[in-house]
C-alpha cells in the first residue's frame, strides 16, 4: 500500500523541488501520473536547437481508444484536484499540481483554487503564486490564453517546467534571449521570426510578492504594447524566466496540422507523426511559428 505524508499547509520555495520529487514518485506508483512517451530529436534552425518530440505509437492508439462522446458539462480536473497529484498549496488563492499527462518531466501547474476563466487577465495573485514556484525552480513559466493559443482547460492555470535547453539555457529559444533585456523597455528581438514583444524583469529577489509585482508590471506593459486591451482578450501565449518575459499574440492554433502552444515559442514542439516531423524539417520551425502568430508593430 502506498502511503504519503500530508503536505504542509503552504509550500516554501526551498521545499518545492523535494516535494515535487516525492509527489512524482507517489503519482507514478499509484498511476495518477501518466507521462506521455515521445521520441525527441534536435532540429537546428536559425541558430536555435529546437526540440521536436514525436508521440509514440502506443499513445496515439490509446488516444483513439479513449475517445468518448462529448460531455454535456466539460470535465474540470482542477475543480477537485487528484490528491495524488497535489504538490502543495502555494497561497490562499493558488495550489501547485503535477501535470497528469506530462511530456517533459516535473511539469508543474499553478492553479487557482476557485474557478477563473483561462482567458481572463492575469493578476497580482497569479504572479505571486508563480513567482513563489520560480524561486524554487529556475525554469520556464508559461501561459496559454485561449484555444487558439493551445489552452486545453478553461480553469485558469499557469505552468512551469525545468530547464530544457542545452548549455545552461532554460529553453532553446534563449539563444536569442540570453542578452540582458532592460526592465521597463518593451522591444522585439529581430532574430525571432514570429510576432512578439519582450521585456526584461530585472534582478530576481526571491521575494514572491515583489517578484510577482514586477512580473505583473511587465505583463501589463507587454499587453498594452501588443494592443491586447480589447474585451474579450485575443488569444496569446506568455513565456517568462527570472530574467525576461515574452508575449506572443496568436492568429491560429495550428498550421498544416501541427499544433503550437507556448512551449513552441520556447523552442520545444510536438508532432504526432513522422510525416509531420519531416514537414517541419522542410519548412523550418521558425516559419511554423510565424504562421500561427499575429505581427506586432511597436509605435
Amino acid at each position: 500500500m502506498n502511503t504519503r505524508t500530508a503536505p504542509p499547509s503552504l509550500l516554501r520555495p526551498e521545499d518545492l523541488w523535494s516535494r515535487m520529487l516525492e509527489t512524482t514518485r507517489h503519482g507514478l506508483a499509484t498511476g495518477a501520473l501518466q507521462p506521455i512517451a515521445t521520441e525527441c530529436r534536435t532540429l537546428n534552425h536559425r541558430g536555435v536547437p529546437f526540440q521536436v518530440r514525436m508521440l509514440g505509437r502506443a499513445h496515439l492508439k490509446d488516444e483513439r481508444a479513449k475517445r468518448e462522446p462529448p460531455r454535456a458539462t466539460p470535465f474540470n480536473p482542477f475543480e477537485h484536484p487528484d490528491p495524488d497529484l497535489v504538490v502543495g498549496g502555494l497561497t490562499p488563492t493558488h495550489v501547485c499540481l503535477l501535470n497528469k499527462f506530462n511530456v517533459v518531466e516535473h511539469h508543474l501547474l499553478i492553479v487557482t483554487r476557485v474557478f477563473e476563466e483561462q482567458e481572463s487577465w492575469l493578476t497580482a495573485a497569479d504572479f505571486e503564486a508563480l513567482a513563489l514556484c520560480m524561486s524554487g525552480l529556475d525554469g520556464l513559466a508559461f501561459y496559454n490564453s485561449g484555444e487558439a493559443a493551445g489552452a486545453s482547460q478553461r480553469h485558469k492555470h499557469l505552468q512551469l517546467i525545468p530547464p530544457l535547453g542545452p548549455d545552461g539555457l532554460r529553453v532553446p529559444m534563449e539563444t536569442w534571449l540570453s542578452a540582458p533585456l532592460a526592465r521597463g523597455v518593451v522591444k522585439t528581438v529581430p532574430d525571432l521570426g514570429f510576432g512578439h514583444v519582450a521585456t526584461g524583469l530585472g534582478p530576481w529577489e526571491d521575494v514572491p510578492a515583489r517578484d510577482g509585482a514586477r512580473m505583473l508590471e511587465a505583463y501589463l506593459a507587454l499587453m498594452a504594447a501588443a494592443g491586447m486591451g480589447t474585451t474579450p482578450l485575443p488569444p496569446y501565449n506568455l513565456l517568462a524566466t527570472r530574467d525576461w518575459m515574452l508575449l506572443v499574440p496568436r492568429a491560429c492554433a495550428e498550421s498544416q496540422g501541427i499544433n503550437v502552444n507556448a512551449m513552441g515559442f520556447g523552442g520545444s514542439l510536438l508532432v504526432k507523426t513522422a510525416q509531420q516531423r519531416q514537414q517541419l524539417e522542410e519548412q523550418g520551425p521558425m516559419e511554423l511559428l510565424r504562421q500561427v502568430t499575429r505581427p506586432v508593430v511597436l509605435g
